[in-house]
């Protein structure tokens, strides 16, 4: 097998594209051959070193990819050889090959695109726990997403309009926001050219969003918060701009709003059942066709290099997917 492995996390340039031994799994794992491989931003924050965890040295990134199964190790009675599978590992998604814990794996039916496969499982899950489960979205409440023409922002838009509500996406321009609105925005925001307060003023006649998705953070955070309604719901999803805002305690007292944390790696380790169940009525909505992935380009595997250098210039819309 091959891989792109890091020994030192100080960039994409510390990315080799090496010869290893094939491992075989051991109990509870599967042995997985890689047909695609999306990059989401731990990935980059991951070979910096500057995620919230650490892989032990050396390690191949790529934490969402999908394949077939290749060989199965003990105990692992819910998949076999020749089945198709996406995985949310966390590394050695950018590579032929990688051992992966069963439980991590879910099994695709019949006809479910491996492109689409390998950037599914974060944004959706992310989207979902965030307004359902975090947010408790009601149809006919206003969300406003930030960040909306990413992937988890896409994500959001889909499954916010999925659950009836009325959608005001933001994004930094007009090529994004009409984006946007072609996969369901009721509304959008080109918050480069458009005064974020002041546009959602108008477009909630003054009320603002009963929720925010929030995955960008920086500068964008506080006017946000400013702006949200009367027992509103701020969802801390992450920082893709890079600092960490800091924002005042008084705004959500005088709004009787919340700030709500969303991580879905750790409610799916604390809540396996209840994510389980998340993940079948996702696949459920994929196969009803109220949510898809928004696939910016593809590219080969060999030019892992080049599609960082393009996500870390914020220009991709949706995923970008590597494929074998």
């Amino acid at each position: 097998m091959h891989a792109w492995l890091c020994e030192n996390p100080t960039g994409i340039d510390a990315l080799s594209w090496t010869e290893l031994p094939t491992p075989q799994p051991k109990a509870g794992e599967v042995l997985i051959e890689i047909k695609a491989a999306s990059l989401n931003f731990p990935d980059i924050l991951i070979l910096q070193n500057k995620y919230q965890t650490k892989p032990a040295l050396p390690f191949v990134p790529g934490s969402e990819y999908a394949g077939i199964v290749q060989a199965v190790g003990e105990g692992v009675p819910h998949l076999k050889v020749g089945q198709a599978v996406a995985c949310l590992s966390g590394t050695g998604g950018f590579g032929t090959h990688t051992i992966a814990a069963a439980a991590l794996c879910m099994p695709l039916p019949p006809g479910f695109p491996m492109v689409d496969a390998a950037a599914f499982i974060m944004i959706y899950a992310t989207a979902h726990h965030a307004l359902v489960d975090r947010a408790q979205l009601k149809a006919g409440e206003t969300v406003l997403v930030l960040g909306a023409a990413g992937g988890v922002g896409t994500s959001a838009i889909q499954i916010a309009k999925a659950m009836g509500a009325r959608v005001l996406a933001a994004a930094s321009t007009q090529e994004k926001c009409d984006l946007c609105k072609k996969i369901g925005a009721d509304a959008t925001i080109n918050y480069t050219t458009e005064n974020l307060r002041d546009a959602i003023k108008v477009l909630t006649d003054g009320k603002g969003p009963d929720v925010i998705y929030d995955p960008v953070g920086g500068d964008l955070a506080e006017p946000a918060l400013r702006s949200i309604a009367w027992r509103g719901r701020y969802l801390v999803i992450g920082f893709a701009a890079g600092p960490i805002p800091a924002l005042p305690f008084n705004l959500p007292l005088l709004k009787g709003a919340s700030i709500v944390g969303v991580f879905w790696g750790s409610f799916a380790k604390h809540e396996p059942k209840a994510n389980a169940a998340m993940m079948g009525e996702l696949a459920q909505w994929y196969a009803q066709g109220k949510i898809k992935p928004v696939i910016d380009r593809t590219m080969p595997m060999a030019e892992i290099k080049a599609a960082f250098t393009h996500m870390g210039s914020r220009g991709v819309m949706g995923k970008l997917v590597m494929v074998n």
